[in-house]
């Protein structure tokens, strides 16, 4: 894989607005800096090069996240235990679109994933650190789904009232393969993933507003 170099924006790189103020029959010219934020782009890394990705963006300081979990393999008469993606090529990147979009230009494998209206997928920063935390206790009784496997209308929008989760919010509903219903956190038309089993005592239904 080639190597990107990051490079800080040159003032003909920056991207301005730019709007005319009439004051006193004069026209004036004004631009304004365009804020570009950090935020969570939902990317594919195709061809199954989503660690590859992970470790050159780690290189240049950039997060990301790559949904993980264990999985035993058999090799001969040994057995390993291993961590693998959820879902291959699926990697969501923390960073500027700016300078996403520089280290796309060099890196032909990692492409946006997006909606049916053509828009990039950015998850909110909230619901992805959730999403994050959860993922990583890499609990054996999460469950992870294709969104379309799960009916999310047919549940109840709850938060979680105590515990490690405290302040969580997500779908309580019932998931193929468990018992009992499940507070599911899901990424817009990505990736689901059911939490363990939670004393429906320590939930409480959010009012639609």
């Amino acid at each position: 894989m080639d190597e990107t170099k990051l490079t800080s924006p040159t003032p003909a790189q920056e991207k301005h607005s730019m709007s005319l103020v009439v004051s006193d029959g004069n026209v004036s010219i004004v631009h304004k800096r365009i804020e570009d934020p950090v935020r969570w782009f939902a990317m594919r890394a195709t061809y199954r090069h989503e660690l590859k990705i992970r470790d050159m963006l780690k290189e240049h300081g950039i997060e990301t996240f790559i949904p993980m979990k264990y999985t035993f393999i058999k090799k001969g008469k040994k057995i390993t235990r291993l961590q693998v993606p959820v879902i291959n090529s699926l990697i969501f990147v923390y960073s500027t679109q700016q300078k996403l979009q520089a280290i796309k230009a060099q890196n032909p494998y990692l492409q946006y994933i997006v909606d049916k209206n053509k828009q990039k997928i950015i998850v909110p920063e909230k619901q992805m650190q959730q999403f994050i935390t959860v993922c990583s206790t890499y609990d054996d009784s999460l469950k992870f789904f294709d969104p379309t496997e799960i009916n999310l209308t047919k549940g109840t929008r709850v938060k979680i009232l105590a515990g490690e989760f405290e302040g969580y919010e997500g779908t309580f509903v019932k998931v193929k393969g468990a018992r009992d219903r499940r507070v599911v956190i899901a990424i817009q038309g990505i990736i689901a993933v059911a939490m363990a089993t939670i004393n429906p005592e320590l939930i409480q239904p959010i009012k639609e507003k």
